[in-house]
């Protein structure tokens, strides 16, 4: 909430525009689920780790956003806060839980039962199963169209336009000030929209080869495979951050198109507050001196 959240190996930091308009900028340490190098690097799994890790941490990110927007509490002792602080965890956990329902229910068992309704009228399973990933699609976009509509939610995506502007503007040698950030595209294909997307799309073609009678088992096997299909996504745009492949970059296309929904136009103190998030974890002007040595 009135906020931006950068990352940069094992610190991060949120920066977040008070309603007096200061910006309060907290950096912290996050070592992640997994201390194991090894488990944390390999293929696939990696991505199912880093997608916990980011419900996570945006959890924790929110949850200190909004304390800025919250009444004021009265003082209290230092047991109480000991107090609060375990319920704000434990809080944390169902909502982290009960959203992850809540996905699975609306964007995987919805639309499968949705498709059993052409049964009755098309015999080609193929046919079923594009039906069932076509409900999907749609489902999700009719989901963030209607939460853009939403006037906080207009808010955050305009933050999250602030984030991607302030990274295409490094990544593109400029200096990090507000002109040139409000220069730069707000569309980068490492984003999370880009993930969404794919994880749709990989898994209308992964259902295509779960081919069971059981209508129950056809379910269980759809959603013990989401998992994989997270890991297989991740590895997509993490590949798609790092290539300019023409294959990659027409793949990256229907995501960066998604992204128009998911990030608007920020104003002069949204970038502000994307410039200070950035600074607390990443010495921008470093990395342009870098790049700059490495010239032609």
């Amino acid at each position: 909430m009135e906020g931006v959240m950068m990352k940069n190996k094992d610190h991060y930091a949120v920066a977040v525009r008070k309603p007096d308009h200061e910006i309060i900028v907290e950096k912290r340490e996050y070592a992640g689920i997994c201390k194991n190098n090894v488990i944390r690097n390999l293929v696939f799994i990696r991505g199912i780790i880093n997608f916990l890790e980011s419900m996570i941490l945006g959890m924790s990110c929110l949850t200190f956003s909004a304390s800025f927007f919250e009444e004021e509490a009265e003082e209290t002792g230092t047991e109480e806060k000991e107090k609060n602080s375990k319920k704000e965890r434990l809080e944390m956990g169902m909502t982290i839980g009960l959203s992850i329902v809540l996905a699975l229910a609306i964007f995987m068992v919805l639309p499968f039962y949705l498709s059993l309704l052409f049964q009755k009228f098309i015999s080609s399973e193929t046919v079923v199963i594009l039906i069932e990933g076509a409900m999907r699609l749609i489902i999700f976009l009719a989901y963030i169209l209607l939460i853009s509509r939403m006037e906080d939610i207009k808010r955050v995506f305009m933050y999250h336009g602030a984030e991607h502007k302030c990274i295409n503007c490094i990544e593109h040698g400029m200096e990090l000030t507000v002109e040139n950030v409000r220069k730069s595209s707000r569309e980068h294909k490492r984003c999370g929209t880009s993930f969404l997307f794919f994880v749709v799309l990989i898994t209308i073609i992964a259902t295509m080869f779960i081919r069971v009678d059981s209508r129950v088992l056809r379910l269980v096997l759809r959603l013990a495979i989401v998992p994989l299909i997270a890991g297989i996504s991740y590895e997509i745009i993490r590949l798609a951050g790092r290539s300019e492949n023409v294959l990659i970059n027409i793949l990256s296309k229907p995501g960066l198109w998604m992204q128009k929904l998911t990030t608007k136009e920020p104003d002069e103190e949204m970038i502000e507050v994307g410039i200070a998030s950035v600074e607390a974890v990443f010495d921008w002007k470093e990395y342009l001196e870098s790049i700059k040595g490495e010239g032609p």
